[in-house]
């Protein structure tokens, strides 16, 4: 396992593209119980090289339930976005993840993490790749019915600040998620 993170995060293959030099961005073990899969790292999570260090890693771990210390054990928590590198912005934020990261990487460090109990799947990128025909015409419906998914996969909307008005117009997903949420990954994190 190590190899291959070591050769995830020398990866060039889309630098091309990238408004910076390549830092892939992963933190995953064999041992990791809970896969979470988002975008795509930020420019702050590409300067600090950690995932999730930002604003949007502040409301995801209080979605989960968890402090820094259980999001960043690997045992506990591995974490994989779409696009390992910081893609751009566009004029209404970051630019989609790289297309090539996911097919490229994916399987292979999936193949090695044998204990498995649950994958959190942020965002349309993730849902669209991992839950195809079963993905909802809305990632809203998808959250909505997140239940649909499980025990495998678990569908939430990305925690960025700019989601903040999704979550007024949403409030059923702070009642009726989150504590179902929570309570998915402490029985995985006792597993």
């Amino acid at each position: 396992m190590n190899q291959l993170i070591n050769e995830v995060t020398a990866c060039t293959i889309c630098k091309s593209f990238l408004p910076n030099p390549p830092r892939p961005v992963i933190s995953v073990s064999e041992y990791s119980k809970i896969i979470i899969i988002g975008q795509a790292p930020g420019q702050k999570v590409h300067d600090s090289g950690v995932p999730w260090d930002d604003q949007s890693g502040n409301e995801l771990r209080r979605w989960l339930g968890v402090d820094k210390e259980q999001f960043y054990d690997t045992n506990l928590f591995g974490l994989m976005p779409m696009g390992f590198c910081y893609p751009g912005k566009n004029s209404t934020g970051d630019l989609p993840p790289r297309p090539e990261c996911a097919p490229l990487w994916h399987n292979m460090l999936l193949a090695k993490m044998k204990n498995i109990k649950l994958t959190i799947l942020i965002g349309q990128y993730s849902q669209k790749y991992y839950l195809k025909d079963k993905f909802k015409p809305t990632l809203t419906e998808n959250v909505r019915n997140y239940q649909e998914f499980l025990p495998k996969y678990l569908p939430l909307v990305h925690p960025s600040p700019r989601n903040k008005i999704w979550q007024k117009k949403n409030p059923w997903f702070e009642l009726e998620v989150i504590p179902q949420l929570r309570e998915i990954v402490k029985e995985c994190m006792l597993k």
